[in-house]
C-alpha cells in the first residue's frame, strides 16, 4: 500500500471559507460521543446522507438514529469505511483511531475535519449561527476565539445592535406576532426580527410597549388597545386596518400580548386576512398563562402533584350565556386551573368552584402585570380570593393559578 502524501503544515496558512453542500452526498462521523453530538444536527439539517460508525452513542445520538436521521453502524472504525464520501468528521477519544481515519480521508482525498488536533485536519469545523436566514461562519484556529466572534455577530444581528440592512423578502402582507407576557425581552427572535421589518404596527396594551420606542420614525403605530371597560377597537376595525394597509403594498405587524391563539383572536384576524387575499405569517408567542406563573414562583404542573393544567378564560363568569366552559367539569379535575381576564368574574367563578367539589382552602395566587416592573403577587385561597382581590385593589392583567402548585415551591422563592 503507498504511504498517503503527508498534507503541509497548518502553520501560518490562512484556510479557504467555503460552503459544502452536502444534500443527498455521504458523510462519514466516527466517534458518537459529546462531539459528535453537537455536531450532528447541522449535517442533518444539510440534508446529507449521514453514517455514523462508533461502538456506543450517548442516548441524544441514539435517538436521532432511531428517528432515522442517520445511520448508526454499532462497531469500530474500519480501514474502507470512508469509500464514497464527501465528507469526513473525526470525533473520537482514541487519537490512534482519529491518525487512522485521517490517514484513509488523504488517500481518499475526502476532506477531513478533527475535533482532537486542528493542525492535522484538511478541514475546520467553523463557528456557526444564523439569523435571518444568513449563516455566519468563523474560523480563526482557536474554538473559544470563533465561537466568542460568532456569537457577538449574531447577537448584534438579532437584537439589533450591529446594523446591516436587511433586503425583505415577503413583500407586503400580514404578521400577527405574539409578542409575549409583557417583558420586552420575552419577545421571539423571529418576532423582533419581523417588528423591525415593519411598515405599519397595530398594537394593543397587552403587548410589549417598549418595543415601540425602537421602532423607526416611518412606522406607522395603530392603537388598537382594548382596555377592560373603556375605550375599544371593535375586532372588525382591526380586522379591516391590517386588511387596508396590506392592500397598500405595505409590511403589517399585528402584535400581541402573549401568544396571538391563545385568546388573542389572531384566528379571527388570520381568516379576515385570508378571504381578503392577504398573506399572512403567525409567529408564536410565549403564553402569559405560563410564564406569569412561573416568573412568580409557580410551576403550572410538578411532579407528583398535578400530571395537568386547564387555562381557562374568565372573561364571562359562570351563569352567564356566553360562558362555553362546564365549570363543574372543571371542578372535578384534580390539576391546576390558570384562570385569564377573571379578575372581576373570580367570586363568581370560586363559589362555582366550590359548590362542585374543589375545597374552600385550594390554593390561590393572582399575579398582576407579570413579568413587568409592575409584577406583584398575592395569595389567597378559593374561600376568601374574592375578598383579598378587591381588599388588594388588584385589577387587570392579572394571572389567577389554582391549585397545589401555588405553594410548592414557596420556600425557595418566599424565605
Amino acid at each position: 500500500m503507498t504511504a498517503p502524501t503527508p498534507h503541509p503544515s497548518t502553520e501560518g496558512r490562512t484556510p479557504y471559507p467555503v460552503g459544502l453542500l452536502l444534500a443527498g452526498r455521504r458523510v462519514v462521523v466516527v466517534g458518537g460521543g459529546q462531539v459528535a453530538q453537537r455536531r450532528l444536527p447541522a449535517l442533518i439539517a444539510s440534508g446529507a446522507e449521514l453514517h455514523l460508525i462508533s461502538p456506543a452513542t450517548t442516548p441524544a445520538v441514539q435517538a436521532m438514529a432511531d428517528a432515522g436521521e442517520l445511520t448508526w453502524h454499532a462497531r469500530p472504525y474500519r480501514d474502507g469505511d470512508l469509500a464514497g464520501a464527501w465528507y469526513v468528521l473525526v470525533a473520537t477519544d482514541d487519537p490512534a483511531v482519529n491518525t487512522e481515519v485521517s490517514a484513509e480521508a488523504e488517500r481518499e482525498r475526502v476532506f477531513c475535519s478533527r475535533s482532537d488536533d486542528a493542525s492535522a485536519a484538511t478541514a475546520w469545523t467553523p463557528a456557526s449561527g444564523r439569523d435571518a436566514g444568513a449563516t455566519v461562519a468563523v474560523l480563526t484556529g482557536d474554538p473559544r476565539h470563533s465561537a466568542a466572534l460568532r456569537d457577538a455577530i449574531v447577537g448584534g444581528l438579532r437584537d439589533g445592535s450591529l446594523a446591516a440592512r436587511q433586503y425583505r423578502a415577503h413583500g407586503a402582507g400580514v404578521a400577527l406576532v405574539g409578542g409575549g407576557p409583557g417583558d420586552p425581552d420575552l419577545i421571539t427572535v423571529r418576532g423582533r426580527r419581523l417588528l423591525a421589518d415593519a411598515d405599519v404596527v397595530v398594537t394593543d396594551r397587552l403587548a410589549p410597549r417598549e418595543l415601540l420606542a425602537e421602532l423607526p420614525e416611518h412606522v406607522e403605530v395603530i392603537d388598537a388597545s382594548k382596555i377592560p371597560y373603556g375605550r375599544q377597537m371593535a375586532q372588525e376595525a382591526i380586522n379591516q386596518a391590517l386588511i387596508e394597509h396590506a392592500a397598500a403594498g405595505k409590511f403589517v405587524v399585528r402584535l400581541k400580548g402573549g401568544d396571538p391563539y391563545v385568546f388573542g383572536r389572531g384566528g379571527e384576524e388570520l381568516l379576515a386576512c385570508a378571504e381578503a387575499g392577504i398573506p399572512v405569517t403567525v409567529v408564536p408567542g410565549i403564553s402569559s398563562s405560563i410564564s406569569v406563573p412561573e416568573t412568580a414562583g409557580i410551576p403550572v404542573t410538578h411532579r407528583g402533584l398535578t400530571q395537568e393544567f386547564t387555562v381557562i378564560s374568565g372573561h364571562v363568569g359562570p351563569g352567564d350565556p356566553r360562558s362555553l366552559t362546564n365549570w363543574r367539569a372543571v371542578a372535578g379535575m384534580s390539576g391546576t386551573l390558570v384562570l385569564l381576564m377573571a379578575v372581576d368574574k373570580i367570586g363568581a367563578i370560586a363559589a362555582e368552584l366550590v359548590e362542585h367539589g374543589r375545597p374552600a382552602d385550594t390554593p390561590v395566587a393572582i399575579v398582576q402585570e407579570g413579568t413587568t416592573a409592575a409584577q406583584r403577587r398575592v395569595d389567597a385561597t378559593l374561600g376568601t380570593v374574592a375578598a383579598v382581590v378587591e381588599a388588594e385593589g388588584v385589577k387587570p392583567p392579572a394571572v389567577i393559578v389554582v391549585g397545589e402548585v401555588v405553594d410548592v415551591l414557596a420556600a425557595a422563592f418566599r424565605p
